[in-house]
């Protein structure tokens, strides 16, 4: 991908796996606090998800999550049935990506988590 802006300052990261853990709104909430206070990140609002709760196909349902960050958001989709998460970091401002895959990992009780930077 070409970076059409170099000046600005833009990291990306993409978190994939299947979880082994009861997810909620409480469960989403607590693990934005933990994420974004392990990489140092800072929240200007209230996470803000969703759950469709019957409307689309059934093995969709689950959660959209997204929390502002002062440096720009991350972005949660969780799967209730098949028990999968997929998420972006995405900031104007540095962060150890490592951190961020081994604690998502953590939380999430992921035995084998995928991630991509772009």
């Amino acid at each position: 991908m070409k970076n059409l802006a170099p000046n600005i300052l833009r990291q990306r990261l993409l978190i994939e796996g299947f979880y082994d853990i009861e997810a909620d709104k409480n469960t989403i909430v607590k693990y934005f606090n933990e994420i974004t206070t392990e990489l140092n990140l800072r929240m200007y609002g209230e996470p803000i998800i969703f759950s469709p709760s019957g409307d689309g196909k059934e093995e969709n349902q689950g959660y959209d999550a997204f929390v502002p960050l002062i440096d720009s958001g991350i972005s949660l989709y969780v799967w209730s049935k098949a028990k999968f998460i997929s998420l972006i970091i995405y900031t104007c401002k540095s962060f150890d990506e490592k951190k961020a895959i081994e604690k998502t990992k953590d939380f999430w009780k992921i035995k084998e988590i995928e991630s991509e930077s772009f």
